[in-house]
């Protein structure tokens, strides 16, 4: 298919592409109303102006609360100054601005080719893609977190690693799953930009533990250790190395010896991979591979966690996998796991209802790493500037009939030195090259029948 060429035909494709899109996501998604930024905004009231303790709330009519660090909590206070309505609205537009930041970071350089007609296009198909429509639907922050993290990123990957680290340190702050990118920053050996994140992570939990001493208390010593409060290990939404080994034991326990065996192997193939991406230099790869692990090794890992793959597309993207990462796009856009949601027995249940986590494992294994291709040829440097001049004139020394040799026009000096021709010519050769199913009226965190478009269990 080939794209329009002009503004016309451009807007032709967008407008119905843009209306349908914004019909979907203002019908399906959004019955699982708010779910987790009802949890949030319930959390902080409870605490500001009723006197009540952050773990102590639960969203009426469930079981379910608040379940991340206090500093999340304190992040959210907010909140308390607005009604909910105002809350949500907040949150589309904290949400709108964290995937415009994911965008320019990974594929910047493309959409400013294309300009309005590639950002209308990328704003299109990522909302279509499920956990970022479920992170949006819930009022979840997940796509904040990632515009954190991606941000370090950026600046490692620009020369400005000095400044790298925060943007972690909050993200781990806010969710533990973010971790792992002060691993990262270790394994690189960026022992500045690993000792900020850490410090920013700690100075938060401090800062928590001084507004809210008795929650953090309770959460750093039972509360993080318990995934009951977050939901079901065995629920279909669960999509890590735990979910799939709670779905083969279930209604049993899943062996806790097995799972740190399955978490120890993903994080030796991450270390091995995420190396050699940090050899050549890759930072796009070894954040996504980051990514990835993360999602693995974490006990509970809902779909709308799996925004974390988006690197992984960026580098897909990048190496000239477009077929790739198209059928990996439209898995992940089909909520296919929920067909499973009420029985993943068998071989069906085991790969269907696990698909997500074979996608993710898949991009650990084989994600392209160690293959840079620049957004843009780097600028010929001119023979003027690369080329010193020679020392004292000589005639050019003629190459031997019959043999290989730089044309007239690249000849050497008499004292050994290059002409300007030649230097332009290595100049140019050293230029690297590049290779549904109906909602159900209650959220995914009941006990009733749940589908793609139904709410999750409460945020972790």
């Amino acid at each position: 298919m080939r794209l329009p060429h002009t503004d016309r035909g451009r807007l032709a494709l967008v407008l119905p592409l843009a209306t349908a899109v914004a019909v979907f996501t203002a019908t399906v998604p959004l019955l699982r109303d708010w779910f987790d930024l009802r949890v949030y905004y319930g959390t902080v009231d409870a605490w500001v102006h009723h006197g009540g303790r952050i773990y102590d709330y639960r969203v009426p009519g469930t079981t379910y609360g608040f379940t991340y660090p206090p500093f999340a909590a304190l992040g959210m206070l907010p909140m308390a100054l607005v009604g909910l309505p105002t809350a949500v609205a907040l949150a589309l537009l904290l949400n709108l601005a964290a995937t415009a930041a994911v965008l320019l970071i990974l594929t910047g350089p493309a959409l400013r080719r294309h300009g309005w007609f590639g950002w209308a296009l990328a704003g299109c198909a990522l909302a279509l893609l499920e956990p970022v429509r479920d992170t949006v639907s819930f009022g979840q922050v997940n796509l904040l977190l990632l515009a954190l993290v991606l941000g370090d990123a950026w600046l490692l990957s620009t020369g400005r690693g000095r400044r790298a680290g925060v943007g972690i340190g909050l993200a781990t702050a806010v969710k533990l799953t973010p971790a792992l990118f002060i691993g990262l920053l270790l394994l690189a050996r960026r022992w500045r930009a690993a000792a900020v994140a850490t410090a920013v992570a700690g100075a938060a939990t401090a800062l928590a533990a001084w507004a809210a001493p008795d929650a953090s208390r309770f959460y750093w010593t039972r509360a993080v250790w318990d995934t009951a409060r977050v939901g079901r290990l065995d629920y279909v939404s669960n999509q890590s190395l735990q979910g799939v080994l709670a779905r083969l034991a279930a209604p049993g326990e899943p062996s806790r010896a097995v799972w740190a065996v399955a978490v120890v192997l993903v994080l030796a193939v991450w270390a091995r991979r995420t190396h050699r991406a940090l050899r050549a230099g890759d930072w796009r790869a070894a954040f996504a591979l980051t990514g990835l692990a993360a999602c693995l090794v974490s006990p509970i890992t809902w779909v709308h966690h799996l925004v974390w793959l988006l690197p992984s597309f960026a580098v897909l993207w990048r190496r000239r996998l477009p077929r790739v990462a198209g059928t990996l796009y439209v898995v992940l856009c089909s909520s296919v796991v929920w067909l499973w949601f009420d029985d993943a027995s068998g071989v069906d249940g085991f790969l269907g209802s696990n698909t997500y986590v074979w996608v993710t494992l898949g991009l650990l294994l084989r994600l392209p790493v160690g293959q840079r291709r620049p957004d843009r040829p780097p600028l010929k440097r001119s023979a003027s500037t690369t080329a010193p001049a020679p020392t004292a004139a000589a005639p050019a020394i003629a190459p031997v009939t019959g043999q290989p040799g730089p044309p007239p026009s690249c000849a050497m000096t008499a004292s050994g030195v290059a002409g300007p021709a030649c230097a332009t010519v290595r100049a140019e050769s050293s230029d690297p090259t590049g290779s549904t199913r109906p909602a159900a009226p209650n959220p995914q965190s009941s006990s009733e029948r749940a589908s793609s478009y139904t709410a999750k269990p409460p945020p972790d």
